[in-house]
């Protein structure tokens, strides 16, 4: 017969659950991250995600006090912790997760580690970010950017209801960019929304550099909030403030394209590198397959004194979902939107699979400059794209002799 509950022994379960999910914890917090054996010359991938919904601390998901939660119930549940910002200061490797809740609102929060590949853990609060006038109904995926003005700038999705939807449909949305500012990730600024002459936009970028004084923007302009209708492409736009952003003028710098790997749509992924050979992008491409979309990253390089010119762009994909990444909420994606380079110009990407969690791939500059450089761009054609491996095969076989 089950012994009945008393309040002798509700402290007991209490006390058990805790002691048991904070074992559980500080095992995943301290877990190695070891390389996987697989790697292909460009970048090494690793065993485990860097960051999960169970990173997140226990005091953001748990009532502590035995008085009000005996049976350690979990009161704020946490969905999903993925599409994070990243940068890199004071010799520590800094994320602005996106923590999605269970009830489906995301906001940002700050990780830290010493060695960005593990050992994560979470700031003691999230991110406090101001609202506008017109308050967000959902706020995700910040661009971290140290901009040559000195400010660290979050530039993230706002989302709000259309005020056009018609009625009894609760699912239309507007989409635009929200910028703020920083000195520290603890205390923000909140700047008016990025005005521009689309009617929605997603993954806008700030450029880290001025032109000529005013500040750059890589936007990803768009005729609805998923479905990029018309609209489309990696853009190019200035502003001449920041404190009230106006994109008067865009035009695409890196179109979709009919069958490949950015067809559907595309978007910037974090903010460029500048390197000597260029700026490095690395971006998502969107394709429909019978499964549904597929998003892939993949990389580029822009002109030093013109980040709007293209001038290398390597066909396919750089990194696509394999394994357990592609299992999660929205099956089958890769996203980044924030990579570090650190003083020994050891590149850290940090990418999000299925919208659950985040993980990271390794590199150096001198390696993505070496395959942006030397990768073949797409002939666009299946007959081009088997010239092009043909005369890999040639140079190979007569290499060994044959």
């Amino acid at each position: 017969m089950k012994k009945p509950m008393t309040k002798a022994n509700q402290k007991t379960v209490f006390e058990t659950r805790y002691a048991a999910l904070h074992d559980q914890h500080e095992k995943l917090i301290q877990r190695p991250n070891r390389p996987t054996e697989h790697h292909n010359g460009i970048y090494q991938r690793y065993q485990h995600p860097v960051v999960t919904a169970d990173h997140t601390p226990l005091f953001w998901r748990y009532d502590f006090n035995p008085a009000t939660n005996p049976y350690f119930m979990e009161r704020q549940g946490i969905n999903a912790a993925f599409n994070a910002g990243a940068i890199y200061l004071d010799g520590k490797y800094l994320l602005a997760v996106r923590v999605e809740g269970n009830d489906r609102k995301s906001f940002f929060a700050i990780a830290e580690s010493a060695n960005g590949i593990d050992n994560f853990r979470f700031w003691e609060y999230p991110v406090t970010m101001p609202e506008t006038e017109n308050p967000d109904v959902n706020v995700y995926d910040m661009r971290l950017v140290m901009h040559e003005d000195g400010w660290i700038y979050g530039l993230f999705c706002t989302e709000r209801k259309d005020p056009q939807a018609p009625p009894g449909n609760t699912s239309q949305a507007v989409a635009q960019c929200g910028i703020a500012r920083t000195q520290d990730l603890i205390k923000w600024e909140r700047l008016p929304d990025l005005l521009t002459a689309s009617g929605q936009q997603r993954n806008v970028v700030l450029h880290p550099e001025f032109i000529d004084q005013k500040y750059a923007f890589y936007t990803r302009p768009q005729d609805g909030f998923i479905t990029v209708g018309a609209g489309g492409g990696i853009g190019w736009g200035i502003a001449n403030d920041i404190e009230n952003a106006h994109v008067r003028s865009e035009f695409i710098l890196d179109n979709k394209v009919y069958h490949t790997i950015k067809e559907v749509k595309n978007g910037q992924g974090p903010a460029p590198i500048k390197t000597k050979h260029g700026w490095l992008h690395l971006a998502h491409g969107v394709r429909n397959t019978a499964a549904g979309l597929r998003y892939v990253l993949y990389l580029f390089m822009t002109d030093l004194a013109e980040p709007w010119r293209v001038i290398y762009e390597p066909a396919g994909h750089f990194l696509a979902p394999e394994g357990e990444e592609r299992v999660g909420d929205v099956s089958n994606v890769l996203f980044s939107n924030g990579w570090i380079v650190n003083e020994r110009n050891e590149v850290f990407i940090y990418y999000a699979s299925s919208d659950t969690r985040l993980h990271v791939a390794t590199s150096t500059i001198d390696q993505l400059v070496d395959y942006v450089m030397n990768t073949p761009p797409d002939g666009l054609r299946s007959a081009a794209s088997v010239q092009t491996r043909k005369a890999l095969i040639n140079r190979n076989l007569r290499i060994l002799g044959q």
